[in-house]
């Protein structure tokens, strides 16, 4: 069994945010020891893993609850659990698409400044000399 300590460093979570995916019902399989302390076993971690990796995707938690009230239903909830996953992968491949024009943009800039350190451009980045 793991504490909220041990689960934090192996999944690089604050303490605080494993302890609010529990309290929000994100981890089903959690425990707790004669002190209310939570107590974590391989299932619990697997849960919070997947949970993990849904926020980073970007799906609020409210979704995620509904995500994994769907998992303990069982198979019948399958395909809704299919379509919610691909609802997520459209937009985390939006957000993509946005972090490579942000990319494109600060390769243009960082190329820009290149162009005038070499002095191949004057400075016209410098609001104070146009």
């Amino acid at each position: 069994m793991y504490t909220v300590k041990d689960v934090s460093k192996l999944l690089d979570l604050t303490e605080h945010t494993v302890r609010y995916y529990t309290d929000q019902g994100l981890v089903p399989s959690i425990q707790r020891d004669q002190n209310n302390n939570r107590l974590f076993d391989d299932e619990s971690i697997n849960w919070l893993t997947g949970v993990k990796y849904l926020k980073q995707c970007g799906m609020s938690v409210k979704d995620i609850k509904t995500y994994v009230n769907l998992c303990l239903k069982g198979d019948s909830t399958i395909q809704k659990r299919y379509e919610m996953i691909l609802e997520q992968k459209a937009a985390a491949l939006a957000q993509l698409e946005e972090a490579k024009q942000r990319v494109k943009y600060m390769e243009d800039k960082a190329n820009h400044y290149l162009d005038i350190i070499q002095q191949a451009l004057p400075d016209d980045t410098n609001p104070g000399k146009w």
